[in-house]
């Protein structure tokens, strides 16, 4: 039972860290199965394989050089919100071992997409903050702490798998509250 809890904690960091960036967390994941400290689920060997680091490792670098391009990385936000969401359930879906395939699937789909996803939309609410007051001249600070965030957010995930998941219900929790705040001053806003 600890070894599912354990996987499940593991999934769903990494899956945090695919709402960050999509292909840094699945390097991560490809890199630890391939060097022997990760055990993959049945059916997701394929990710520790040579075509597969190779794809995630160009796959990284044109995902971070893009994010420092100005409108580009506006364009790559739009475009990657359901895609974190599908990486997010691959991720848990390869990590979750010794669970049943129908257990396994709802929660990579629910779970890891959600939490992926939940990230995904609070990081692009934090890109605007910085975005529009600098006139996109915040950005690239902004894409160097998405970049961290993912590498240290999957690392941690992997060493500490519960600690991830602590981490990813912070940043649920710290979403829900920046979520509400907008929403009852925009409501203190509007006329009665």
């Amino acid at each position: 039972m600890e070894g599912i809890l354990l996987s499940i904690a593991l999934g769903l960091g990494l899956s945090a860290a695919c709402g960050f960036r999509i292909f840094v967390p699945m390097l991560v994941v490809s890199i630890a199965a391939r060097s022997g400290h990760l055990t993959l689920s049945e059916g997701w060997l394929w990710l520790a394989s040579t075509p597969a680091l190779v794809a995630f490792s160009t796959a990284t670098v044109l995902e971070i050089v893009a994010y420092y391009i100005p409108l580009v990385d506006h364009f790559l936000d739009m475009v990657a919100a359901p895609v974190a969401a599908v990486a997010g359930a691959v991720v848990a879906a390869a990590v979750f071992v010794e669970i049943s395939p129908l257990l396994k699937w709802t929660l990579a789909i629910v779970a890891g997409g959600g939490a992926a996803s939940v990230v995904h939309v609070g990081k692009t609410v934090a890109r605007a903050g910085i975005s529009i007051p600098t006139f996109g001249m915040g950005n690239w600070l902004v894409s160097t702490g998405e970049i961290l965030s993912a590498f240290g957010v999957s690392v941690l995930s992997l060493l500490m798998p519960i600690l991830g998941f602590i981490f990813f219900l912070g940043l649920a929790v710290l979403a829900f509250v920046i979520y509400r705040r907008r929403r009852l001053r925009k409501r203190a806003l509007l006329p009665a």
